[in-house]
């Protein structure tokens, strides 16, 4: 398994700045970064502090594919396995996924779909998922994804109800997977 360190994402998050600088020039002032300032983002495990630069690279059509992957990387702890950071950014992700004039808006809607995904509690008698995934008791980092998703249901639901979606911006096994995510019980059966 490829395992993203800490300095490795400091490290890319350094280079996006010195990229992109306006990024970090920009204003906090969007409503879909409401709260990100207030968020201790380098008391989280792994998480570098310049965290909000990212979020605010994704609003900006030159940086935000860069801001994206970087963001991604920072957000995941390796292939099947999310960061401890992924549960603070996900109100963010989710109220900036929703805004239709987003560049980065698909790879976003993707990041979700991949943190609702392995945020999904992990069946202990299960010798494969265990193996690919981890014991549950190991990775609480998926049980705060799961709160974050109920928590800031309403504002997922209000996205994948969006009348105004293009066509294939959510597939039907994604909306499916973000609706687990939101209705856990619903769907436990599946």
């Amino acid at each position: 398994m490829c395992v993203v360190d800490a300095a490795a994402k400091e490290a890319a998050v350094a280079w996006f700045l010195r990229e992109y600088p306006q990024a970090e020039q920009a204003e906090y002032a969007h409503p879909a970064l409401l709260g990100c300032t207030d968020v201790a983002w380098s008391q989280i495990p792994g998480c570098p502090a310049e965290l909000p630069v990212l979020l605010r690279g994704l609003l900006d059509q030159v940086a935000g594919p860069e801001a994206l992957r970087v963001l991604d990387n920072v957000l995941m702890n390796g292939v099947f396995h999310v960061s401890p950071a992924m549960s603070a950014a996900l109100p963010f992700l989710i109220r900036l996924a929703a805004l239709p004039d987003i560049v980065v808006r698909s790879g976003m809607v993707d990041l979700l779909v991949v943190a609702a995904e392995l945020s999904q509690p992990v069946d202990a008698d299960n010798e494969r998922q265990v193996l690919l995934l981890g014991n549950e008791c190991d990775h609480p980092e998926r049980a705060w994804c799961r709160a974050a998703f109920a928590t800031h249901a309403p504002a997922l639901q209000a996205l994948l109800e969006d009348k105004t979606l293009p066509d294939g911006l959510i597939s039907a096994a994604d909306r499916e997977c973000l609706l687990k995510a939101i209705e856990p019980q619903r769907y436990s059966s599946s």
